[in-house]
């Protein structure tokens, strides 16, 4: 069974997060709810997140100030955050929230298919990036064994390998393609944050996996938001 990955909503009014639930329900993933910057980051210590829905203007701790404390934290700081805001003050505000570490900047009302795809590709990406991880610990574990027939378990590690860079060439594929249709359909800054970020993230696994191949001599790391 797979495990179905969880979003945090970030908003101080009621009807907002009843507004995003409805929206994002379709994705059939875990909703949390946080009224607050600091209801946020308590949910942040205890569970990993595939993607933070933040509301900009919140009473105490706003946005931009949680999203700084979120990206200060080792755990959390490779989480993705699209900011949520109903002013708009200009390219400063907008350029305010892509520094505190936003992918993306949606300004309310927006279209509920624009968002609800955005955030898919976040969940899509979290739920790939988890299968590999499991794969990829599976496949240290019978590497760094003693292996009584040693022939028969690198036969086996080895067949595992090609089909882990096989899967991560698959997402690579993906991911190139949504980068081109990005690139092709719009050249704001959303668009170019978002295809950046997927790609580097992307690229954290190829180099994970490349320190498996047998004769590198490393164990690789892989972060729980890779």
């Amino acid at each position: 069974m797979v495990q179905k990955a969880k979003i945090l909503l970030v908003d101080d009014r009621p009807e907002n997060l009843l507004a995003l639930e409805a929206i994002l329900s379709a994705l059939d993933q875990t909703l949390v709810r946080a009224s607050s910057g600091e209801e946020a980051l308590k949910a942040l210590l205890t569970d990993d997140f595939a993607v933070i829905l933040l509301d900009v203007q919140m009473p105490g701790m706003d946005g931009f100030e949680t999203a700084a404390h979120i990206k200060r934290r080792e755990r959390t700081r490779d989480i993705p955050i699209i900011f949520l805001t109903a002013i708009n003050h200009g390219p400063h505000h907008t350029f305010r929230g892509y520094a505190a570490g936003a992918v993306d900047y949606i300004s309310k009302p927006f279209d509920p298919w624009v968002l609800r795809a955005k955030v898919s590709v976040f969940v899509e990406l979290y739920m790939k990036n988890c299968q590999l991880r499991e794969q990829a610990s599976l496949l240290r574990l019978q590497l760094e064994g003693n292996g009584k027939d040693a022939g028969g378990e690198a036969k086996e590690s080895a067949g595992l390998l090609a089909e882990l860079s096989a899967r991560l060439a698959a997402v690579e594929e993906q991911a190139e393609a949504l980068t081109k249709q990005l690139n092709d359909d719009s050249t704001d800054a959303a668009a170019v944050a978002t295809a950046a970020h997927l790609e580097r993230k992307l690229t954290g696994l190829r180099r994970a996996l490349d320190a498996l191949e047998p004769g590198t001599g490393s164990t690789p790391s892989v972060s729980s938001q890779n």
